[in-house]
Parts: C-alpha cells; structure tokens; sequence
C-alpha cells in the first residue's frame, strides 16, 4: 500500500471529499457519535446493548456485536479531523488497532446474520434478503474492492473505507430489524437519528470508492 507520512493537500485531494463536504460529512459522524447515548430500541442505546444493559436482563452476545459497530463513528470523527488539519498519517500501531476493530465488527455482523441465513430469525422472507444484501452485501463488495486495491490505497481512504462500510453494513441491520411497527411505542431516537445519517455516509462511501482524482487539482 502507498504511503506518505504527511497529509498533503495534493494527498488529500485524491483520498477524501472536498473541504466543505469533509466538514458536513465531519458534522453527520459527530451526529453518528452522539447516536451512540440515544435508545434505539426497546429504550436501549447502543452503548446500553454493549455494556448488555438490556430490559429483563436479556443481554447477550448478540446484543454486544450490534452495539460495537456503532462506536466506529469515534475514529471516523478523528480521521476527519486529521484529514481537515492535514495531519500526519495516523501510527502503524493506530490503523492497526482500527483494522482489528473494523475486521472485528464485520466478522459480528455477519455472526448475527447467521439465524437469517439459516432461516431462524422469525422473519418475512423479504426482511430476510433486505438483511442479508444490506449486510453480507456490503461487507462481500466492499471487502473485495479493498483487497483488489490495496496496494493502490492511501493508507488513510482505506481507513474510510472500512469503517464506513462496517458501520453501515451494521446500521442496515439494524434499521430493518427495529423498524417493525412493534417498536413503534417504543423510545428509539436513536433508529430515527440512524435513518437519516445513513444516506449521506452511503454517498460519502460511494465516493471513496468510485471518485478518480483530478490530476490538474494535484
């Protein structure tokens, strides 16, 4: 993978969104960040579902896994940051801990995908595929752009890249399983704060992947 110990402005130009963009989409993170605290179902936050803080003592592992990927918007707020301030590339030993933590998130995900691909969710089969593309999809996809460009890769895009993609394959997750008219009476700020970020980090993913820089920019 290409490096550079320094966040150039030629650098920046070719990993990440222009500067206005850069601080909205620093804004939707934050967002995203603060989502972490809000209930999301059955009032139950995040955090809540991690540390297994769950009505009726019902924590598990299940719970732990969907409540990981969420604390992704925490590094994602900083690598703005770095980007924004053109900053050194993040530590070797850094990025490392955020690979192991976005591999880590990934591999829940798909683990609480299983009792949808093993027919024992309890679900509609539309429900069923929506969860299985929205996750397994975009992890599968995604996965494979990042290992056919990782020697091409700045360092730092591909950061982005896999946080987004493990935040959202989560997000999406969730969203179609709580969005069921049961939950409906319930306090879940949190899903309605989700809904609404996801579309712009789904656009800011679509354009790490796909956008070709401008070499007379550079």
């Amino acid at each position: 993978m290409a490096t550079n110990s320094k966040l150039t402005p030629e650098t920046i130009n070719e990993l990440h969104l222009p500067r206005v963009a850069n601080i909205l989409m620093l804004l939707v993170w934050i967002t995203a960040g603060i989502g972490i605290l809000l209930p999301f179902a059955l009032g139950t936050s995040p955090l809540d579902a991690l540390l297994l803080r769950v009505p009726n003592n019902e924590g598990n592992w299940w719970h732990a896994l969907v409540g990981l990927p969420f604390f992704l918007s925490l590094p994602m707020i900083w690598l703005h940051l770095h980007v924004l301030n053109s900053l050194r590339l993040p530590p070797v030993l850094v990025r490392r801990i955020l690979w192991i933590t976005i591999i880590f998130s990934a591999i829940g995900t798909l683990l609480v995908e299983t009792p949808f691909l093993l027919h024992r969710a309890g679900t509609s089969e539309l429900q069923r595929l929506e969860v299985i593309f929205s996750g397994l999809g975009i992890i599968l996809i995604n996965g494979i752009f990042l290992y056919r460009k990782w020697e091409k890769l700045h360092p730092t895009l591909a950061c982005f890249i896999g946080i987004a993609t493990a935040y959202l394959a989560n997000a999406f997750l969730c969203l179609i399983i709580y969005g069921e008219s049961k939950f409906e009476d319930q306090s879940r700020s949190g899903w309605y704060v989700t809904l609404i970020i996801v579309l712009p980090i789904v656009i800011e993913l679509i354009w790490l992947l796909f956008r070709k820089p401008d070499p007379q920019k550079a």
